[in-house]
């Protein structure tokens, strides 16, 4: 795995001969790329691969040499894949998956658990995990049904079929399916977009969304309020209202 610093942190599978299969070591090392984000420093992190996949998940080959037991499987899944998703979702910088080819298995859970997804239309999508007798994880299985439903995320996770990435993009697994030639683009679009907000009020407004699902009303109630108590109290709020009123467009840098 490679990752390219700066104020858009760009995290590469760089296995193209496995299709950036994924090891505990490279699940460790994304954790880690995911772990000191700080929206002084960073605007946002891209997710993409090396070569024609984005990820086909776990490297069958490493799982055909682990001996465990369930107790240890237990905790190797919390600390590297668990880790994984925790951190892209509690990330306080908005993650975009730029999905450049199939994703599979674990790839497929970490396009599900992006804030943004866009994927190349020659891009496959496959919950694969049941074809070796797993189940979704990476928060495959907390994610999905509240993004693409129920009933699509059995059809997924019990037949392991492809989908393609017109399919993914109808049942809002991604945000948009585009021309591979378009993908770097259409990325670009967006983190110039995203760059322009204030990130972090962008990370608070995440916060906000990713406390209150499946919470009852007054419990969301609250903790939205919490939470923008503290928006109201960041420099961008003042810009933004001193712009509004001037009639300009806001300036967050």
């Amino acid at each position: 795995m490679r990752v390219e610093d700066g104020a858009v942190r760009r995290i590469v599978f760089d296995r193209p001969d496995v299709k950036n299969a994924m090891t505990g070591a490279v699940a460790t090392e994304l954790a880690d790329a995911l772990d000191d984000l700080n929206p002084a420093t960073h605007d946002a992190v891209v997710l993409t691969g090396d070569g024609d996949a984005f990820s086909a998940g776990g490297d069958i080959e490493a799982m055909s040499e682990r001996e465990e037991t369930t107790t240890e499987a237990y905790e190797r899944v919390q600390t590297t894949l668990g880790r994984v998703a925790s951190n892209v979702l509690s990330a306080p910088v908005p993650v975009v998956a730029k999905v450049n080819g199939d994703a599979v298995g674990a790839g497929l859970s970490l396009v599900a658990v992006a804030d943004f997804a866009y994927a190349a239309r020659s891009a496959r999508f496959g919950a694969s995990f049941i074809s070796v007798g797993l189940v979704p994880d990476m928060g495959a299985t907390a994610i999905l049904p509240r993004l693409i439903g129920l009933r699509k995320t059995k059809e997924l996770a019990f037949t392991g079929k492809l989908i393609d990435a017109e399919s993914a993009a109808e049942m809002d697994l991604i945000n948009e399916a585009v021309d591979p030639a378009e993908l770097d683009a259409r990325t670009t679009d967006l983190l110039e977009t995203l760059r322009a907000q204030p990130t972090e009020n962008l990370g608070l407004a995440k916060e906000a969304i990713h406390d209150n699902i499946g919470q009852p009303l007054e419990t969301g109630l609250r903790r939205e309020a919490r939470i923008q108590s503290l928006a109201y109290d960041t420099p961008a709020h003042s810009r933004g209202v001193e712009a509004f009123l001037d009639g300009r467009t806001p300036d967050f840098d």
